[in-house]
């Protein structure tokens, strides 16, 4: 079972989950470490009895240190979806805008999740002064009460997921999440895909990326990276030059990013690491096959992979 985080993004691995559960399943670490936590759909699915996970986007950190904290509750999230999808409801939509520049003016949690189910398409972008920037997805009736139970039910699960281990969440930059790992940890990452389009609260560019071989390379830590391959467009080729020295897995998944159908389309989704993990090969073998105009694909069938850590009753 996946349990789905209540914070909604484009590009969230929910469907990936299995995936990188199955790579990273024989591998031995003290601490799991995200520098680009985002909504945490991996951590909380990976389930890890210690986890240190951080974002550059402060609002998926403080609306997670409040379901820590408990000031985040199932309770409360129903009361408050309640009371605020009426207000919708009556306005027509127009109350989406109210709630909006509240959360630009106060940065509350509730209202952010809000946002995040009530926007268009499920996106998550902010201006350039860090003011949410999303509009309304044009749906009155968005907080019916079948969607609330089940945003309310997400919240408990990851509550129980939090509460079960020792969970870290920090607002920082990934260079200064970088310099807080060590051999013993396995590092996650998934930062904003290099040279396609992003939703995330910060842009990336190859500079970032150069920084983030570097960090990854000076820290000594296993780690694994998300990142995409091809699509019917063209290739990633800083794959072949930052990462030269990695190993790869690949699969095929379907990405639903923008409001268009033109960036609606499949891609090679790849997993980059220093380890040699099931069904990788190195970056070298596959420029030979794309040269060679061969199968990018190195992973077909994968196993449901269940944590050994503990599993949850619900």
């Amino acid at each position: 079972m996946i349990f789905i985080p209540p914070i909604k993004s484009q590009g969230i691995k929910t469907k990936l989950v299995e995936w990188i559960a199955e790579s990273t399943a024989e591998i031995e670490y003290e601490r799991w470490v995200e520098p680009f936590m985002g909504t945490g759909v991996v951590a909380f699915n990976i389930r890890a009895k210690k986890a240190l996970l951080c974002d550059s986007n402060p609002h998926l950190i403080k609306f997670y240190q409040g379901i820590k904290e408990q000031k985040i509750t199932s309770a409360k999230v129903r009361e408050y979806l309640t009371k605020e999808g009426e207000k919708l409801l009556e306005s027509e939509g127009k109350y989406y805008y109210e709630v909006r520049d509240r959360f630009n003016k106060n940065g509350d949690s509730l209202d952010f999740l809000f946002l995040s189910r009530a926007c268009f398409n499920g996106m998550m972008r902010f201006n350039k002064k860090g003011g949410f920037n999303v509009p309304f997805c044009k749906k009155n009736h968005r907080f019916a009460p079948a969607l609330i139970t089940k945003i309310v039910n997400q919240v408990q699960n990851i509550s129980q997921i939090i509460e079960s281990g020792d969970y870290t969440f920090i607002n920082q930059d990934f260079q200064d999440t970088l310099k807080e790992i060590n051999s013993n940890d396995l590092v996650y990452l998934d930062p904003p895909y290099i040279d396609r389009h992003t939703d995330y609260f910060d842009s990336w560019l190859e500079e970032q990326e150069i920084l983030l071989n570097r960090g990854l390379k000076d820290s000594k830590a296993q780690f694994l990276l998300s990142t995409w391959l091809s699509n019917k467009y063209r290739t990633n080729e800083y794959i072949f030059s930052i990462w030269q020295d990695c190993q790869i897995i690949t699969k095929e998944h379907f990405y639903y990013v923008g409001g268009k159908e033109i960036n609606r389309n499949a891609v090679y989704e790849a997993i980059i690491s220093n380890l040699k993990i099931s069904n990788s090969i190195s970056i070298s073998e596959m420029k030979e096959r794309i040269i060679n105009k061969e199968s990018q694909l190195t992973s077909n069938n994968i196993k449901k992979v269940t944590p050994e850590q503990f599993s949850l009753n619900f």
